[in-house]
């Protein structure tokens, strides 16, 4: 074999035995890329998934609801039958955090900044600051069934045992010897409604505004002392023993007696239907990325399941088909001379006539003092 051959030879042996080891290098690298891409593409499909690896279920998801405080014991029981149905069909632990309160004092709180995704507030004045302040998107009325209005009541006149004044009408509120006892308007939307009340009870009787006027603050001369929410006027009546009278809603008297409390209570024919809306804080929602539960959550409360839970603790039900049955349509008879607010010209017309600073509450307050 002549050095050529011998040469060429040597080339075919290294040429072989490189190429081998390239393979295998170029086989390994594939292989650790192929892996890592793998995994990659695995971490990648779990996240867009929102699910737990392996288990299918969906994160916990939050829900911040704020309300008047009245509302506290029909959301304490809707709240885990909306629970236990959202984990049955979405496979999702809803974990709710509430805050409870003077209306006005709430609606200050979630303009303050209190992150509150839902407000069930005592009347659609204290929904619009909300709205006004940029959190609440404009329509927000004609989002949910019956204008957004999910419960609603009437005033009632509450009295000791056996009435010894003598209180029948509104008009028996304004004696000299009656104490009243009734929130602040200034930081209660019942107390609000209250005051609507007392002077539509006037207007509806064919008085005019001065007599109206000149009523109502004869009423509240009569009050020695005008608590922060509609709870702490309960307080005030049944546990400290203040007053003759309590200006107070319906359903806060219906749930007094279920707790056991001996109450004498009359209904005024002439009253005012106190409606209390309910509405999504679309600012908040979005920042926290929730709503489809929120929104679900707030459908959920139209529902015959949870208008019974309101009717149960002295609300009027908003669905027909729940105030229709035996139980609660004589557990709440009809109001001969029923009044909205509306009829008065609406929320923003009594805030500027009645409850805005310098406004007539204002002044019957500086007369009293």
């Amino acid at each position: 074999m002549n050095w050529w051959q011998r040469s060429l030879k040597e080339l075919q042996f290294k040429f072989k035995v490189n190429s081998l080891k390239g393979f295998v290098s170029f086989f390994l690298i594939g292989t650790l890329l192929s892996v890592s891409l793998a995994a990659c593409s695995g971490a990648n499909n779990s996240s867009s998934s929102g699910t737990n690896t392996g288990t299918g279920k969906k994160p916990n998801v939050e829900l911040t609801l704020v309300s008047f405080a009245v509302t506290k014991a029909a959301h304490a029981a809707i709240i885990p039958k909306f629970v236990e149905k959202w984990q049955r069909e979405q496979n999702q632990t809803v974990i709710f955090k509430q805050s409870y309160g003077g209306s006005g004092t709430q609606t200050r709180a979630v303009v303050d900044g209190l992150r509150a995704d839902v407000v069930h507030l005592a009347l659609a004045l204290d929904t619009q600051k909300i709205e006004k302040a940029g959190l609440i998107q404009p329509g927000w009325e004609k989002k949910f069934p019956n204008n957004s209005i999910v419960t609603k009541s009437v005033a009632a006149l509450v009295t000791r045992e056996g009435n010894p004044k003598g209180i029948k009408t509104w008009a028996d509120l304004a004696k000299d010897d009656v104490r009243v006892i009734t929130a602040d308007p200034k930081t209660s939307g019942v107390a609000r409604w209250n005051f609507i009340a007392l002077w539509n009870s006037v207007i509806k009787t064919g008085g005019d505004e001065t007599k109206a006027t000149e009523f109502v603050t004869k009423v509240y001369k009569n009050v020695p002392v005008l608590t922060k929410d509609a709870r702490e006027a309960t307080d005030a009546f049944f546990k400290q023993g203040q007053g003759d009278a309590l200006i107070n809603y319906e359903n806060e008297i219906v749930l007094a007696v279920q707790k056991g409390k001996k109450t004498n209570y009359i209904l005024p024919e002439v009253n005012i239907s106190i409606d209390n809306p309910i509405a999504v804080v679309d600012k908040n929602v979005e920042k926290h990325g929730n709503r489809e539960v929120v929104e679900a959550f707030v459908k959920y409360l139209f529902t015959p399941e949870a208008q019974q839970e309101f009717a149960k603790v002295g609300f009027r039900p908003v669905d027909e088909t729940v105030a229709k049955t035996k139980e609660f349509a004589e557990k709440y008879p009809p109001i001969k001379n029923l009044s909205t607010i509306q009829e008065l010209g609406g929320w923003d017309a009594a805030q500027k006539k009645f409850f805005n600073d310098g406004a007539i509450f204002d002044q019957i307050q500086a007369k009293k003092n």
